[in-house]
Order: C-alpha cells, then sequence, then structure tokens
C-alpha cells in the first residue's frame, strides 16, 4: 500500500489530518464535527483506558455513571461554570418528531416541547454534584471518590480528529472530601498520575504546573495541568485536575455532619483526560512513514511475515512461527502472525510501517535453513538477523528499549525546545523562528496576559510546579516577577 504522506516538514497540519485517517486510526463521519474512531485506533484508547482505569482504581476510586443529560436550571446553578460552558452546549428543546403534513419528510413535533430544556453534558460536574447531596450525609460518607467513563459534547466550529471534535470520550473524576487539604492532595495526587501515565505508557514527557486565572476550570479554584510538546513546537494540554474549592457544594447544598456534629459544606475536585490523548500520541512520535507507537499501548506489538512460494513453503514457516506466536502471547506480548494470501510482503511492510507496529519479524526459506529471523524495529527503522532460539529473549529486550527510546527522542526534542528569554522582543522571535516552550517573566496581571496572548497568539500553558524562584521583570511591562512562567503557541 502506497503511503504517500506529506511530510511533516511540508505541512505539518495536514501530515497529521493524513496520518489519522491513512493509518486507521478515524475518520470524519456523517456528523459535523464528530469523527468515528476506527478499530484500530479504538484498541489504542482501549489500552489506554485499561491502564488509567487500573491506576484510577488503585488510588482508590470506584467508576459510576451519569446521565447524558443534564436540566438547565442545573447547570445555573454555578456562575462560573455556565459562564465558561454556555457558547459550547448542545441544546435538547423537544421530544418527539412527527411526518411533516406536506409529505416533505420528518420534521420536529411543535406539540412536543420539553417544559425544561436539556443539555448534552459538556462536563458533569452539576449532574453529579446535585446527586451527591443525596449520597452524603456525614463525615463517615467522606471522601467519595467517583470516576465515569463517557462521552461529552462541546459544539466546536473548527474540529480536527482527536484533537478538537464536538463530541469526544473521556473520564472524568468527581471526589468529595472533609477539609480543603485533603481535597488539594487528591487533585495533586491526580495530576501525578496523569504525569505518570503519560510519561510511562504513552512514552511523553511533561511538565506539571497550575495554570493561571484565566486559564483554570470554569468554576475552579486551581487547576492542574500536565503540559507536553508537539513536534511542530505547539504545546498540548494532555490533562488536566482541578480544586473546585466549596464552590459546587455550596450551589449544590452538600453538606455533612462533622465528627463535632457541625454542619460544613465539603470539598470538591475533578479531574480528565480525553481521546484527545490519541492526537497527543501521534504527534509526539510519529514521522513522515507514519505512526510510531510505544510498545506499552500498540494494540500490535510484534507482526511476523512469512515471505514464500507455494503453500509447502508457507507450511512449513507456519510450523516454525506458530510455537512462536504462543509463547509471546503467554509473556503477555500482543503478536499477529500476517499469512494472509491476498497481499505481497512488501504491501505488508508497508502496512505495518504506516500503523506503527513496533516489531516485525520476516521469515522465508533462507531464515527456515539458517534458523533465523530478520527483526525491524519501527522507532529506528533498523533491521538485524537474529537467530531463533534467541528470538524471544530479543523481543522481549527489543520492546523495553523500544518504549525508552521513544520517551528520550521526545525529551531531548521538549527540552532541546525550552527557550529563556528576557525581552519581548526575543520572545517574539523565538516563537517565530524555533517555537516551544518559551520560558519568561510575567508580571502576573491578566492584562498582561491577554495582551501577550492578542499580539503573539501564544498562552501561558502553566506555571511549573518545579521552577526555581527567580527575581526578575517582566517581558512586557517591565514590572517585577518572582519566577518564569512557560509559554507557547498551543493546540
Amino acid at each position: 500500500m502506497g503511503k504517500n504522506l506529506t511530510s511533516r516538514a511540508e505541512d505539518y497540519s495536514k501530515w497529521y489530518n493524513e496520518l489519522v485517517v491513512k493509518s486507521d486510526l478515524a475518520e470524519n463521519s456523517g456528523v459535523r464535527g464528530c469523527m468515528v474512531i476506527k478499530p484500530y485506533g479504538y484498541a489504542i484508547w482501549e489500552k489506554m483506558q485499561a491502564q488509567l482505569d487500573k491506576m484510577f482504581k488503585e488510588t482508590g476510586h470506584e467508576n459510576a455513571y451519569f446521565p447524558l443529560f443534564i436540566p438547565k436550571s442545573y447547570l445555573s446553578k454555578e456562575a462560573s461554570h455556565v459562564e465558561g460552558f454556555a457558547k459550547e452546549c448542545a441544546v435538547v428543546t423537544h421530544y418527539r418528531l412527527k411526518n411533516a403534513e406536506d409529505g416533505s419528510g420528518i420534521v420536529v413535533d411543535e406539540d412536543a416541547k420539553l417544559e425544561e430544556e436539556l443539555i448534552v453534558r459538556p462536563t458533569s460536574e452539576t449532574i453529579i454534584w446535585d446527586t451527591y447531596r443525596k449520597w452524603i450525609q456525614s463525615y463517615r460518607d467522606l471522601p467519595l471518590k467517583i470516576n465515569q467513563w463517557a462521552n461529552v459534547v462541546r459544539w466546536e466550529m473548527r474540529t480536527r480528529l482527536f484533537l478538537r471534535t464536538a463530541e469526544f470520550l473521556w473520564q472524568e473524576g468527581h471526589t468529595a472530601h472533609a477539609t480543603r487539604e485533603e481535597a488539594i492532595e487528591e487533585a495533586e495526587l491526580m495530576m501525578n498520575v496523569y504525569a505518570e501515565f503519560v510519561e510511562n505508557y504513552m512514552g511523553v514527557p511533561v511538565i506539571k504546573g497550575t495554570k493561571t486565572e484565566s486559564e483554570r476550570f470554569a468554576g475552579a479554584e486551581e487547576t492542574y495541568c500536565i503540559e507536553a510538546l508537539m513536534q511542530d513546537g505547539k504545546a498540548l494540554q494532555a490533562g488536566t485536575s482541578h480544586f473546585l474549592g466549596q464552590n459546587f457544594a455550596k450551589a449544590f447544598d452538600v453538606k455533612f455532619a462533622s465528627k463535632e456534629g457541625v454542619q460544613e459544606h465539603v470539598w470538591a475536585t475533578s479531574w480528565g483526560v480525553s481521546t484527545r490523548l490519541m492526537g497527543a500520541l501521534v504527534m509526539t512520535h510519529s514521522d513522515d512513514n507514519g505512526l510510531v507507537l510505544p510498545p506499552n499501548l500498540a494494540p500490535i506489538q510484534v507482526v511476523i511475515v512469512p515471505i514464500y512460494k507455494g503453500m509447502d513453503q508457507l507450511d512449513a514457516i507456519s510450523e516454525k512461527v506458530n510455537p512462536l506466536v504462543k509463547e509471546l502471547r503467554a509473556k503477555g506480548i500482543t503478536v499477529k502472525y500476517d499469512d494472509r494470501d491476498t497481499q505481497k510482503p512488501g504491501f505488508k511492510f508497508n502496512e505495518y510501517e504506516l500503523k506503527g507496529v513496533p516489531v516485525r519479524l520476516a521469515v522465508g526459506q533462507r531464515d527456515l535453513a539458517n534458523g533465523t529471523f530478520e527483526v525491524a524495529r519501527r522507532d529506528t527503522l533498523e533491521k538485524e538477523t537474529v537467530a531463533a532460539d534467541g528470538i524471544v529473549d530479543k523481543i522481549e529486550a527489543l520492546l523495553k528499549e523500544m518504549q525508552a527510546n521513544i520517551f528520550q527522542k521526545a525529551l531531548d526534542y521538549r527540552d532541546s525546545h525550552i527557550t529563556e528569554v528576557n525581552s519581548y522582543e526575543e520572545f517574539k522571535k523565538v516563537l517565530d523562528e524555533k517555537g516551544g516552550f518559551v520560558s519568561a517573566h510575567w508580571d502576573g496581571s491578566m492584562e498582561t496576559e491577554d495582551k501577550i496572548k492578542e499580539e503573539t497568539k501564544a498562552t501561558i500553558r502553566c506555571i511549573p510546579l518545579n521552577a526555581k524562584q527567580e527575581e526578575g521583570s517582566c517581558i512586557v511591562t517591565g514590572k517585577p516577577s518572582s519566577q518564569r512562567v512557560l509559554f507557547a503557541k498551543a493546540y
């Protein structure tokens, strides 16, 4: 199969869009702004989901499910929340259709108007906190740590597969605590869980930080985030965790009786990651030949391609390969033996390179005679011949090596694209010519933040948690600043 991919250097955005479609991850649907996630793409999401779900449960969270629809009045109860989401909401106004009297087709039945409009959830804080009011009575009911795997709708005008779609898949955690300190600890814990997953499984290095006031989640007192850098020098928010204070508890009157018998409002968090992580995975590692998938998340970790003429040769190869397939699967390695007779080996090599399968084995008559396999690794495209009796150990070691190598390559790129600047002129030059994260002093005002965004399209991605305190002057106003923050153009 010919790849015919636009190169990253030629047009990064076009390369990404083509790659997502040609590698069978997803495609646009008949519904404007929505996507179809194809089986190969969904298999990656399932692996992400399974690992994250395991990590959530290990930190004491349970899964539940809440309604897709939210009464409009619920959304109105927390002022900053409704203001933050009002322009993105899809609204259900009627509950029935009918055939048009003139025979022109189906129309909305005007007699079936809802008494109260329903919002298709953009996020579930409001419906969940209305529920928590019934679940929480006493300090004995706390902490309450719930996660939901769901879809949400945020009406988008400009969409891109995985990165920004009107409907997307995600998880959203919602927790309630007896004290402020406990809730902050939870928000920080989940940020760290996300960072561990994104770095150790996706192979994507991240910077942990907090958002500025203007970039915070609507209704949050603090938003913790992990920020990643894509190969085109743009940042991508890979996950967020919010300390909500008592805002939602007060809006929905969620109180508990303390040990002393005093009625108090609970303290809250929410946190989430979405199928946007699929976009981050593609954009961080892939190359002009196709996807490059980290072994920890690849649906197929090893593919074996026989090279043969006639069924006798294929039978001989299969006799050698089938026990190897069983042995690899017994070790938890996902393997595919592609013995299709409808495609030539060259087509298959191309296909699995495009799909980012980490390790490819090829075996032909010469390999049978010599007791060897040809081993190709996707990350570096290197090939070597390996003796059959050492092939399992080789594959196990290679998968670990590739996972580490993919992460290190992304880390080297990220670190070489964090640039400290001390003037606005230098700031703009780095943004235009180099890209990446720009580390600069900022005076802490929303006015300066807005001015920079308007003039350069760069936003403050985060205030890094591990940043050293360093006295300086804001690059725009010259006012005092106690530490640098990270700016970037972003998805």
